[in-house]
């Protein structure tokens, strides 16, 4: 792929799969009066069928509509996927959902998906009070001492004859004189979760990308024979026995896949001797095998020779017969190659008990309310962390410039993209702009462009990590995601990122988001047209 900055001014979204239709919500709809009903059944009137969707349109109930799921391909500019970050599918936890934090020791804690996310976006209290003290016994005196320490100025407050008065003088001091403050704390971003290999079912550690609020929601609670309980939005994917199923279609007895242990596989160990001759004879290939200056096939950072080791790529631990093949020996920078090695020999310790998910089966399912719901987007490969010891999975998954190195696409509005901002706050009217200011436009554009790309390129090949690098990169660089929502999302999102003459709450979104939300919508039309109906009759207003 050539190096060359490339640049459009389309947007793709292509429908991957699906399943969604209009009888999804007749089902939804009808099961707590007539109970399951054949599909003949549901379908065999047409306009009993479009009036009951009208009417749970009309009257805002909403569920019927979230009992199906549509998955989209989507590749644009990285500012137009910031607009999703509001619109998630439902695929929502509680507040008081605990997520499982490990640091980079393998140490782990449990922390609030409500607290998390007012760390990530407002930061945390810190935890070096500006006033310390309290009450002590003053012997000489015979009564209870109530004094404070803030900012490095002592403050008695009396004698008490009781214990109890004292402290609530103290009490009232510190009510009255605020001794936390507020502070973000950079740690705090980099937080990893609890994941697990969806293939080994071993624990892994994936790194947070971003904490999401996704407003108020219904939910219902999963216990377990484990005595775990899970909170969460009806559409929630959780990774059972047979793959990924919503949280709402399980049923007591179903099961569901949970934090667990098992014994560590005992494995053979390459015996020392020969472990010595293999090393001998991989160093004999070194002058051969890596060039002057070469590509370290673990982080893709070029280095010179005297800094690069060659490196099984297929673990000796794993696969004996690949120690002499040379065709499964590549650089590797001595970072990398020690990190891997350690958990090679990590990976082929005798005996021991290793974390896995294991099943554990579903007593009862709930109905437990609405209230306000969070979500996280976590980096691949696995896309799933730990909540309250159950798996689940998140429904944003952008790609990463954390494991690729970036492509350099960039987005140049055509000659049809209206440049010229008119009216207030709310009332925005954006009326087409010169030849100059195109002209202008997208030169400033394309030499911004080049000028970013050269410098994440001149990082790389210093030997700088993808994740660092890419900070250079500006927010018209093309991305790709896959993006799932249900109708219910989908109609909250069409209502405020596209414009249309039948909305009753008129909506002035930026036009490369509207492209993308006109044919996310165009798809959604074609699979469920008398939902599609009823949401244009209804004045586009989501249930």
């Amino acid at each position: 792929m050539s190096d060359e900055p490339r640049f459009r001014s389309d947007m793709t979204v292509e429908l991957v799969k699906h399943s969604a239709a209009d009888t999804d919500v007749l089902w939804a709809a009808r099961v707590s009066t007539a109970g399951e009903q054949s599909l003949e059944e549901l379908t065999k009137d047409p306009e009993r069928s479009r009036g009951l969707i009208n009417y749970l349109m009309r009257d805002r109930h909403g569920s019927p509509f979230e009992h199906n799921s549509m998955t989209f391909f989507i590749s644009a500019p990285l500012f137009v996927f910031r607009e999703f970050h509001r619109h998630r599918v439902g695929w929502c936890l509680a507040g008081d959902s605990e997520v499982t934090l490990v640091s980079e020791a393998g140490h782990l804690r449990r922390e609030k998906i409500s607290e998390l996310y007012q760390q990530w976006h407002h930061g945390v209290e810190d935890r070096l009070p500006w006033s310390a003290g309290g009450v002590t016994w003053h012997r000489t005196a015979g009564k209870w001492q109530a004094q404070v320490s803030r900012q490095h100025t002592t403050h008695h407050l009396g004698l008490f004859d009781s214990r109890e008065a004292a402290e609530a003088t103290v009490l009232e001091f510190r009510e009255q004189h605020p001794s936390t403050r507020l502070r973000n704390l950079g740690s705090v971003r980099r937080n990893h979760v609890r994941c697990y290999d969806e293939e080994t079912l071993q624990a892994q550690r994936a790194q947070i990308a971003d904490v999401y609020e996704s407003g108020v929601k219904r939910l219902i609670k999963l216990a377990t024979s484990g005595g775990r309980e899970l909170r969460c939005s009806v559409d929630h994917a959780i990774l059972t026995p047979g793959g990924w199923r919503k949280a709402g279609e399980l049923a007591p007895g179903d099961q569901v896949m949970a934090t667990g242990t098992a014994p560590r596989p005992t494995e053979r160990l390459v015996p020392p001797s020969l472990r010595r001759g293999i090393g001998v004879w991989t160093s004999m290939q070194r002058e051969r095998l890596i060039g002057e200056r070469d590509t370290c096939h673990l982080c893709a950072g070029e280095f010179p020779r005297e800094e690069l080791a060659l490196d099984h790529v297929v673990p000796v631990v794993e696969d004996l017969r690949t120690a002499l093949d040379e065709t499964n020996l590549a650089p590797a920078c001595e970072a990398c190659h020690a990190a891997k090695s350690a958990r090679e020999q990590a990976g082929a310790r005798r005996g021991g008990m290793i974390s896995v998910a294991r099943p554990e089966t579903v007593t009862a399912v709930v109905e437990d309310g609405e209230e306000m719901t969070y979500d996280l987007s976590v980096e691949g490969p696995w896309h799933n962390f730990l909540a309250d010891g159950i798996v689940v999975h998140n429904s944003y998954n952008e790609e990463s410039g954390r494991y690729r190195r970036l492509e350099p696409v960039f987005y140049v509005p055509d000659a049809e993209r209206k440049l010229v901002q008119q009216g207030r706050p709310g009332k925005y009217e954006f009326v087409a702009g010169t030849a100059e200011q195109h002209t202008l436009v997208s030169k400033a554009m394309t030499d911004s462009y080049r000028q970013a790309y050269a410098a994440y390129q001149e990082m790389l090949a210093a030997g700088v990590a993808r994740e660092v690098a890419r900070a250079t990169l500006p927010v018209g660089l093309y991305s790709s995601m896959y993006a799932t929502c249900n109708a219910r999302s989908l109609m909250h999102f069409l209502g405020l990122r596209t414009q249309h003459e039948l909305a009753k709450v008129p909506s002035f979104p930026q036009r490369e988001i509207e492209l993308v939300g006109e044919r996310m919508e165009a798809e959604w039309a074609r699979l469920m047209p008398l939902t599609y109906a009823a949401f244009n009759a209804n004045g586009r207003v989501a249930p």
